[in-house]
């Protein structure tokens, strides 16, 4: 069986491509957070186009396909230049389905259409508007020169792990059991911790498949700026993207 690869052309991103990278885009219709999420309009635009945009404009990305249950984010999806080449089912696409099982389905459906092997793929949650194709090009850069097995991007976090609490049973706070034994302090006297934003995932079907996990290893980290890595849970998300996207908007005039 053919890989589905190639590396020949030199881009101007810097590197010698030869692998056709499929990006998908995960986006169910049911969202408790911000009810209609996906194609909720911001800044002029349904919030699922920034990252199809972002996709298609990114010079190491092949194929933009969409995962969707819903119709009217496939609509949407199409109008924008995403490929929906079918629909996720239902057992997919509930609060409890595994994002793991999305993404296989996702790269089988997409081998058996082909009849070609996949090895690696990227997953791009529409959620993250201000991740650009700059981003996306850059990820798959450190990707390749850096000769991993996946992918994550990250963005700094905002506060040291040791300062994490939880609350018992009876409403007592307790020490969460990040950095066990390490004395809270000063952000400034803490190590630097790391947290995904959603952004980017440059994942391996074989270890998908086999391990069911997106870190081995060989994994690296792609390190974003906070202010690109918002991912839109709650409706203050909403409006912590929309005032840095019309901020970029109106730079960029």
């Amino acid at each position: 069986m053919k890989q589905y690869l190639r590396l020949e052309s030199v881009t101007s991103v810097g590197y010698r491509k030869s692998e056709v990278m499929i990006a998908f885009i995960p986006a169910r219709g049911g969202s408790k957070g911000v009810p209609g999420k996906n194609i909720k309009e911001i800044c002029g635009k349904p919030l699922i186009a920034y990252t199809i945009e972002a996709a298609k404009k990114a010079k190491g990305v092949d194929r933009v396909i969409v995962t969707t249950d819903d119709e009217a984010i496939a609509a949407v999806a199409r109008e924008y230049g995403a490929e929906v080449p079918f629909m996720r089912p239902a057992e997919l696409s509930s609060d409890t389905a595994s994002a793991i099982d999305v993404y296989l389905h996702a790269t089988e459906f997409v081998m058996n259409e082909t009849g070609e092997q996949i090895e690696k793929f990227m997953v791009l949650l529409p959620t993250v508007p201000l991740r650009t194709e700059q981003h996306i090009d850059e990820a798959l850069v450190q990707f390749k020169n850096d000769g991993a097995t996946t992918l994550i991007s990250f963005a700094e976090a905002e506060v040291p792990a040791s300062w994490y609490h939880k609350l018992n049973e009876q409403g007592r706070v307790e020490n969460a059991g990040f950095g066990q034994g390490i004395t809270m302090t000063n952000r400034q006297n803490n190590e630097t911790y790391i947290v995904p934003n959603g952004a980017i995932y440059i994942l391996d079907y074989k270890l998908l498949k086999e391990k069911r996990t997106y870190y081995c290893d060989n994994t690296v980290a792609y390190i974003m700026k906070r202010e690109d890595s918002i991912d839109i849970d709650y409706p203050i998300d909403f409006e912590f993207a929309k005032c840095l996207l019309q901020k970029r908007l109106d730079e960029n005039k």
